[in-house]
């Protein structure tokens, strides 16, 4: 398993449609995964610092497993199948270690809010990741750019 970090949430265009990339710590690839608008929005929320008046889904899920005495140790990214994304919560639990099926989007949120690490199998970066070579970090700073002039309410519509 290869280590990840969250580069952030953007809209694509045309389609609309929200993405979290994440990267591949110490590599060169990335990793696009297309979410939900309100996935979209949790995450951005999370990396934002943002704290909503009410919990949120995902703040939610956080504070009933620290009520449960259960703490999320990692998210995996384990597959794709027909271009869908699977993820699994490893959970540390009074019992040991339990694993949970989870939608990527919803595994990053929680783990964005839990600063639990985030890994993906090499057999999924190497089927889905995105090597960008070093002439094209310029690209990646603008997207970074982007992230940090974007407001999570954008997402919303």
């Amino acid at each position: 398993m290869k280590r990840l970090e969250v580069v952030g949430v953007r809209v694509e265009v045309p389609s609309n449609q929200p993405i979290v990339l994440l990267r591949e710590s110490g590599g060169e690839r990335f990793l696009p995964i297309w979410i939900g608008a309100v996935e979209a929005t949790a995450i951005a929320f999370a990396a934002g610092g943002v704290i909503p008046p009410r919990p949120l889904t995902h703040d939610l899920f956080k504070d009933v497993l620290k009520a449960l005495g259960v703490t999320l140790t990692a998210v995996e990214l384990t597959e794709i199948k027909d271009g869908v994304f699977f993820a699994e919560l490893v959970l540390a639990t009074s019992v040991g270690e339990r694993r949970v099926s989870a939608r990527p989007s919803d595994a990053i949120a929680l783990a964005v809010r839990t600063e639990s690490p985030i890994f993906a199998s090499e057999t999924l970066l190497a089927e889905a990741g995105i090597e960008i070579a070093e002439q094209a970090e310029d690209e990646v700073e603008k997207f970074k750019e982007f992230l940090d002039q974007v407001s999570p309410d954008d997402f919303l519509g």
